[in-house]
């Protein structure tokens, strides 16, 4: 009981919304790529600003710009498309390793699509519009853009095959048994199998990606599944000092999270004959979303509800995971530093991190860290090369609004 006293108290007094960030840098003082993860203290201030502002393309004053899209709705066609192509993709000789394959791929459990969805629109936003025939509507001079959008649409299936192999490996590394709201497959159908159809789309994804012959592309995403691995690993193996370290889990964070979908737009802009400039604001874009985004999952633990989330609340802190709004609850009360050595096996504990984190600004100020980044992943789009497409325009507004609805999700 008072366990759930403590978490009722976190969640009146510790989530109240607070004043967004500042505008972004100017597009010269964007960070560059990772050398190294570390160094991210940069990033994460103290969390002392107070407003939020995110700049969009200034280009032109066309209605376009402002008026409010569903990025989702831009590529829903294309969406479709690369549904039915992935199912196609994973079909398997064994009856059994093909239903366990396939299983996040049916229609109902497949999730938005988040992540071919920024590259599809990283494609558009990049000068590289939607050739007709993509429609049904064949013309000749078509053919070039319609190859060169095939192998994007590629690295979108590769990058979402990735993706599901990293979740089914992580569920029976977490012991999990729900995912998207139903049964993991490794509860389902047991931790071999789910092991074996992560390794399938690994070895499918590596099909597709050799069909591309670029070689560049090759090492982008063949350094993201090792990436994968390591920050998996980096989370299974702390020690005491990493496991409160901003940095460190920064870094973990980037492995796991950011390094798939800001070497996956690289790729959609390297493919697309860009300069190194602009493929590395299509890496800054995705790194800075993806850090964002794994930030507010991690406020998400504690806030959401099993229901919301598709799997259970508190559920980093219960497998002892220290995340960004328990490291910022440190900074003020360092005393909590001994409970999280204690670690979480004991519910007790579990109530007494959650009561330190109410009392503290951890929450807050992981939500402006997220801010930050979203900031940062704005600000690459708004540094891309001028344009006056009406297509490209939208496709960029749509990057930017991904930006905002990351940080402002409660799923």
């Amino acid at each position: 009981m008072q366990f759930y006293r403590a978490l009722s108290r976190l969640s009146r007094n510790a989530f109240a919304r607070r004043p967004l960030l500042p505008p972004p840098p100017p597009p010269h003082r964007i960070p560059p790529p990772f050398t190294k993860v570390l160094g991210f203290s940069e990033f994460y201030d103290g969390g002392s600003s107070s407003n939020y502002g995110i700049r969009h393309q200034h280009h032109n004053s066309s209605p376009i710009v402002e008026e409010r899209l569903d990025p989702f709705s831009l590529v829903a066609d294309e969406l479709l498309v690369l549904a039915n192509r992935l199912r196609d993709m994973v079909v398997a000789e064994v009856p059994k390793l093909a239903s366990a394959a396939e299983y996040f791929f049916k229609f109902g459990v497949e999730g938005k699509r988040f992540r071919p969805t920024i590259l599809l629109l990283m494609a558009n936003a990049l000068n590289v519009p939607m050739p007709r025939s993509v429609s049904g509507i064949h013309d000749e001079g078509d053919s070039l853009s319609l190859e060169l959008r095939t192998r994007q649409q590629c690295i979108a299936e590769i990058t979402e095959m990735i993706h599901v192999a990293s979740l089914l490996h992580d569920d029976v590394l977490d012991d999990a048994d729900t995912r998207r709201g139903v049964g993991s497959l490794n509860f389902v159908m047991g931790n071999k199998l789910a092991v074996l159809a992560g390794d399938f789309l690994l070895s499918r994804a590596c099909v597709a990606l050799a069909s591309l012959k670029n070689t560049e592309v090759v090492s982008l995403l063949a350094t993201v599944v090792e990436h994968l691995v390591t920050g998996e690993t980096m989370q299974m193996t702390t020690s005491s000092e990493q496991r409160v370290s901003m940095e460190y889990y920064m870094q973990k964070t980037y492995y796991k999270t950011a390094s798939l979908i800001s070497n996956s737009c690289k790729a959609i802009a390297l493919l697309a004959g860009q300069t190194a400039d602009v493929a590395t604001l299509a890496f800054d874009y995705g790194k800075n979303l993806g850090l964002a985004f794994q930030l507010i999952d991690d406020v998400l633990d504690f806030t959401g509800t099993s229901a919301s989330l598709g799997k259970g609340s508190l559920s980093d802190i219960r497998h002892g995971i220290v995340t960004a709004p328990i490291l910022f609850a440190i900074e003020e009360f360092p005393q909590l530093r001994s409970v999280v050595d204690k670690g979480f096996e004991d519910p007790a504990n579990v109530e007494i991190a959650l009561d330190y984190l109410g009392k503290s600004r951890g929450i807050q100020r992981a939500r402006e860290l997220a801010s930050k980044h979203a900031n940062l992943a704005a600000a690459a789009i708004d540094s891309l090369p001028e344009s006056d497409d009406e297509d490209v325009l939208r496709s960029r507004r749509a990057l930017v609004d991904l930006t905002q609805r990351v940080i402002m999700r409660t799923k």
